[in-house]
């Protein structure tokens, strides 16, 4: 049989570096695929833009040329911006939908037909917890993240009878560089009584407090080996409870607490 080929997207850095290790780590022929050269680390690399369509189908095409299959596809290529919605670029909006939504879509559609003339696979899409519980002054990622949620459980659907698992992995808090490449726009925060900035400083320092990427990188090198997954899986017993707690509540419960944490 030879050993699983796995693709990781955003697998330079953050957590999809962290789950490329884990994946070599687990026995894996793992490419790395991002819009930079690095070093693989035992690893393969190929250079593409998830949101340029050709060039990721090109990508998809020396992977079969290569290995001949793809068994296992990670979704985690995207950044993040933040700001009131008020004075956020509908431009800069668009672009986070391009990259942390349309570019996983580019590659499930590039990766799926060979999945299915193989008979089966596995796709995990890098979702947030800011899916299930969208964080006010980062509206539009949260926005993202729960559109691949919703992808995520229709898509599982759809290829089920093909022996393809779907499902979507929600980390919280994860201190990476995703922090300081988080593209901010503080206008309009006087206006908002500085609640723009005191939101945003709150998530960074959460986020620099919140686990290593190397526990979502095991984490997921773990969803990857049952055949049947659970469709929604979210890091950590604690962002666990958040998500079921969110579930629980009335609505305009859960939204107060958020409110409190992030929007004050």
């Amino acid at each position: 049989m030879g050993k699983k080929v796995a693709v990781v997207t955003g697998g330079t850095s953050g957590i999809g570096r962290a789950t490329a290790l884990a994946l070599r780590d687990a026995g894996y022929t793992v490419y790395t695929i991002s819009r930079h050269d690095c070093d693989a680390e035992g690893m393969l690399h190929l250079k593409a833009d998830v949101t340029d369509e050709q060039a990721v189908g090109r990508a998809v095409g020396q992977v079969i040329a290569e290995q001949g299959k793809i068994d296992l596809l990670v979704n985690d290529a995207g950044f993040g911006i933040s700001g009131a919605v008020e004075f956020t670029q509908t431009a800069d909006a668009k672009r986070q939908f391009d990259t942390n939504f349309f570019g996983m879509v580019n590659f499930n559609h590039a990766v799926i037909p060979h999945m299915r003339t193989a008979g089966g696979g596995r796709i995990i899409n890098i979702s947030s917890v800011a899916a299930s519980i969208p964080i006010p002054f980062q509206t539009y990622y949260s926005a993202t993240k729960a559109a691949v949620n919703a992808y995520t459980l229709a898509l599982a659907n759809e290829l089920r009878p093909f022996h393809i698992g779907v499902c979507a992995v929600q980390p919280g808090d994860i201190r990476t560089g995703f922090t300081a490449a988080r593209e901010k726009t503080a206008e309009g925060d006087a206006i908002y009584g500085g609640r723009i900035g005191r939101s945003v400083a709150r998530m960074e320092r959460d986020e620099q407090r919140g686990m290593p990427p190397e526990a979502v990188g095991r984490f997921v090198a773990r969803v990857a080996r049952p055949k049947r997954c659970r469709p929604i899986c979210t890091v950590g017993i604690g962002y666990r409870a958040c998500c079921l707690l969110v579930k629980l509540l009335p609505r305009s419960v859960s939204q107060r607490l958020v409110g409190l944490l992030y929007s004050r």
